[in-house]
């Protein structure tokens, strides 16, 4: 090994003394979230037939996905005036009170309640995690922690989705709950004293209150979901327009001016990462129910479905990250722009799984392998992309924005999905129509998306 010529520096790490901990920390705690998500996505169908609630099947992920808009704001302002220790404390208590509620929940709608405290933890855990690589970690750097946020998904997507089906078929669903708990206890542990090093921002301490429009958001949305899950009768299309006309002013106020017409620059980067991580995450949720209830699979085997898409987006995450070191920065766009591409190829070939004849399965894998593949790429070049654009302390608000457009789309996009299978039956359409057709409203989302990302070129610059 050469060695340092004399005065040189050593060249900045993320596992160097300085950073060494925190990124131990940020492996631990998504590692912790990501084993949950990946479970439920797996046991969601057995839970929804021993509750009896297909009906509120969406719900099992809306409710955490909105619920992940309040904790990831409040603690997005907490972050920037206290520094992130004190949220990420409360987060990883609300997320194992969630656990340890849905483990012993009697029916649907507590589940669905006991999703929404893990949506509250998840949110604003995750908030405290990317506050603190955008903290304590320049921009050389900061490619590589957001393909580490990736990577700390490789033993999860390895075999989380294959043993919570296992443990869900030997065990029944709600051990699946109750074997979270203690991995939540050890990492809490491991993991909450990383963050006492990241610190506050006062700077922004005078910026305007984000709680109430994030409640407003968040109940806004839920009653636009509650609504469509009631059509076509009338009162549900009166829910369903109150809460449209609370959520949209709502939105408007949290995310970058601009966001929904994707002007250049940052509020193009928000739009094309909400609307891919919606297409993303519903595909996920759907599939898994096509490949049980339709194709007649084990969970633990639509598990793998799941898998091969997770690993996919942890190997291209580090690839992006590679790419990224090359160039400086300067491709982020076109790579964003090649992610959604693939992305939108994967929705494609799901959208197609239901009607597949022979093949279904291998269909499956291969077409959400590929979508991995074009997550794993766009994600975290959205995510460095949006951080180089943060000024002086706007951590927790970039990063806010950010998570909110991880967790706001995907909410809607799976209530519609879930709207139209509980629409389904009420009108005794066909289950292959009701269930396809949820998940092939990832399709649509993604054509959007890739407008969005052609906004993105010459913005790198900006």
């Amino acid at each position: 090994m050469a060695e340092l010529a004399l005065g040189e520096q050593p060249r900045p790490s993320i596992l160097d003394r300085q950073h060494r901990v925190l990124t131990a920390g940020v492996i631990l705690s998504i590692t912790a979230v990501a084993f949950e998500g990946l479970a439920v996505t797996t046991i969601a169908p057995a839970i929804a037939d021993e509750l009896r609630g297909l009906g509120l099947y969406g719900w099992i992920f809306s409710a955490y996905m909105l619920a992940q808009i309040v904790g990831t704001v409040v603690a997005g302002q907490a972050v920037d005036r206290r520094g992130p220790v004190l949220p990420a404390t409360v987060a990883v208590v609300l997320f194992g009170a969630g656990l340890l509620l849905a483990a012993v929940a009697p029916t649907m709608p507590i589940l669905v309640a006991a999703r929404a405290l893990q949506g509250l933890g998840a949110g604003a855990l995750a908030n405290c995690v990317y506050a603190s690589i955008n903290l304590r970690y320049d921009d050389r750097l900061r490619p590589s922690m957001l393909a580490v946020v990736s990577s700390a998904y490789i033993v999860p997507s390895m075999i989380g989705p294959f043993l919570a089906g296992l443990i869900a078929e030997r065990l029944g669903w709600r051990a699946v709950f109750w074997i979270l708990v203690p991995v939540l206890i050890v990492s809490a542990a491991l993991t909450l004293p990383t963050f006492r090093r990241g610190g506050a921002n006062p700077a922004t301490a005078a910026g305007r209150n984000q709680i109430p429009p994030a409640l407003q958001l968040a109940l806004g949305t839920g009653l636009l979901l509650a609504g469509l899950g009631q059509l076509p009768d009338p009162v549900g299309a009166i829910l369903a327009a109150i809460g449209l006309g609370g959520a949209i002013p709502a939105l408007r106020r949290l995310i970058p001016a601009g966001t929904l017409l994707a002007r250049r620059g940052l509020p193009a980067a928000i739009a094309t990462r909400g609307l891919f991580v919606a297409a993303y995450f519903s595909a996920d949720t759907y599939l898994v129910l096509v490949l049980i209830e339709l194709r007649g699979y084990s969970a633990a085997v639509a598990g793998l479905a799941i898998a091969s898409g997770s690993l996919a987006w942890t190997a291209c995450a580090w690839v992006q990250a590679r790419l990224d070191r090359r160039d400086d920065g300067a491709g982020r766009a076109r790579r964003i722009q090649i992610g959604v591409a693939a992305l939108l190829s994967g929705a494609i070939g799901m959208a197609l799984v239901p009607w597949w004849g022979a093949g279904a399965l291998a269909l499956a894998l291969s077409a959400h392998l590929l979508a991995g593949m074009g997550i794993g790429l766009a994600h975290p070049s959205v995510g460095a992309f949006a951080f180089a654009r943060a000024r002086e302390g706007e951590a927790g608000s970039i990063s806010a924005a950010l998570l909110l457009a991880d967790s706001f789309t995907p909410a809607v996009a799976i209530g519609l999905g879930g709207a139209l299978i509980a629409a389904g039956q009420i009108l005794d359409w066909p289950t292959q129509l009701t269930i396809g057709g949820a998940l092939a409203l990832s399709a649509p989302l993604l054509a959007l998306g890739t407008f969005a990302a052609s906004r993105l070129r010459g913005a790198e610059g900006e």
